[in-house]
């Protein structure tokens, strides 16, 4: 074998036989790109921004107190539960499917940890002999359908809850989070295999199971009953609490750098291997308005924004943000850098194909509502925190078609295939900026929930017709 002076030049010459774009783009070509997807139907997020825009600029000149900073902070908090749940949400919406449980599935976790917290771990003598071993047995049983799918993270919470609630542990709020958690992973398991084995309609089974999980949680709380969890400074700290100044600087900068680190080096690699890339003068805009923005908002969230300063301080992030950012910041690189979140795109977008190419279909659909559920739960943590208390409509009314509304404006396709982490917090936000604005105004409940349907139905409306323009570009 000879060496060539063209040599160096082959595999450049074998890409571009492909007809293969190498180069970087111009900052120009870019926006021309990025119109050009917007024609093609692909939004992305735009819609939801834009409409979060809107609302802010309507509200802060409708009312005066809209950007105060106490009201600010109070967004964070309305908001925090319901995006958590549609985070959830996503990987089921991912797979073309639908969970109308989770709202009442997160009730469950919140009642179970609520009656442990209460009677000091003791759950046979808080729900009764035949209620506790029949809740025993649902988790036995949980645990064993993730075994037969080999789905071994499901298995294994389900396993913990029942070891939890069997072995009678003392009162703990770390404790008592996990077994919410726990409980969460079991009911995805029974959801996830009904839809994915069984092969009953998603919306079926999670139809059926919402109402299921309403008497659960009746039958645990009982009727017109409470539990409050008021009496743990650690279980209501979680949706009331703030970081310090220190504290909130300090989540600023490990993140900050966290994300410009990650977009660098993903920038700087597709750069170095000859890929397409942004241009990095956009890749620097990005990083910097993102940074920028988190700078403003913690400086804001470090000062006083207690209604009686005179009386009383309340500085620093809420604990709710560092809640968001890790379920973010974790589900983003599951759904993007992993196998597991491609074949969830895979199924979301062609079933049949996936299962030609060798995916396991069946294990990703029950995989995608066990996390559903247990994420759910994670929300019902900071739903129970926020009010303080569980009481027997836990998890029902409009949480759950908030949380799927949440994630649909924020971009996520209600037909699957399409959708990503950011979109239930930006879309969380929106629906929180629409509810705080209105309640400042005064508005009734009833006004309020119509003008929060109608923003759901526009979101769908916009899904549906950008994917029908999609289509019709590609047929084209």
């Amino acid at each position: 074998m000879t060496n060539s002076p063209t040599g160096a030049a082959e595999p450049a010459l074998r890409i571009a036989d492909f007809g293969i774009d190498t180069t970087s783009r111009a900052t120009g070509e870019a926006l021309r790109d990025y119109v050009g997807k917007i024609r093609r139907g692909d939004l992305g997020a735009l819609p939801a921004l834009v409409m979060l825009a809107v609302l802010l600029v309507l509200f802060a000149t409708l009312s005066e107190d809209f950007l105060t900073l106490n009201n600010l902070a109070n967004l964070l908090h309305q908001g925090a539960g319901q995006a958590i749940i549609a985070m959830g949400i996503v990987y089921v919406l991912l797979i073309g499917e639908i969970d109308l449980s989770a709202g009442t599935a997160s009730g469950v976790a919140a009642s179970v940890l609520a009656l442990h917290f209460q009677h000091d771990g003791n759950l046979l003598g808080a729900m009764g002999g035949s209620v506790f071993y029949a809740f025993a047995l649902g988790l036995a049983g949980a645990a064993l359908l993730a075994l037969l799918l080999r789905i071994w993270l499901g298995a294994g919470l389900s396993a913990l809850a029942l070891v939890l609630v069997v072995a009678g542990v003392g009162a703990n709020p770390w404790l008592e989070m996990l077994l919410a958690v726990c409980v969460g992973a079991a009911i995805g398991c029974v959801t996830g295999f009904a839809v994915s084995k069984v092969r009953i309609p998603s919306f079926v089974v999670t139809l059926g199971l919402f109402i299921t999980w309403s008497g659960v949680v009746l039958q645990l709380v009982g009727p017109g009953g409470t539990i409050s969890v008021r009496q743990s400074p650690e279980l209501f700290a979680v949706a009331n609490g703030s970081l310090g100044v220190a504290g909130s600087w300090l989540l600023f900068l490990v993140t900050g750098a966290g994300y410009a680190a990650v977009v660098a080096h993903r920038h700087l690699t597709r750069l170095r291997r000859g890929l397409v890339a942004q241009p990095t003068v956009l890749v620097v805009a990005k990083v910097g308005a993102v940074l920028g923005c988190g700078g403003v908002a913690t400086y804001l969230l470090t000062l006083n924004r207690s209604p009686h300063p005179e009386l009383a301080s309340i500085r620093g992030v809420p604990y709710v943000v560092p809640i968001i950012l890790v379920l973010l910041i974790a589900g983003t690189y599951v759904l993007d850098r992993t196998r597991f979140g491609r074949h969830l795109r895979a199924v979301g977008n062609n079933r049949d194909a996936a299962h030609r190419a060798g995916v396991n279909v069946a294990k990703i659909r029950m995989s995608a509502f066990i996390i559903c559920s247990s994420v759910a739960a994670v929300g019902a943590i900071v739903y129970t925190s926020k009010v303080g208390s569980v009481d027997g409509s836990a998890g029902n009314g409009n949480l759950v078609l908030f949380a799927v509304g949440a994630a649909v404006i924020g971009g996520t396709s209600l037909f699957g295939g399409k959708g990503r982490m950011q979109d239930a917090v930006l879309g969380g936000a929106v629906l929180a900026t629409v509810q705080n604005g209105l309640n400042l105004l005064g508005f009734a409940a009833a006004p309020v929930n119509i003008i929060t349907g109608l923003v759901l139905v526009a979101a769908a409306g916009v899904d549906a017709l950008s994917r029908r323009r999609s289509t019709a570009q590609h047929d084209s």
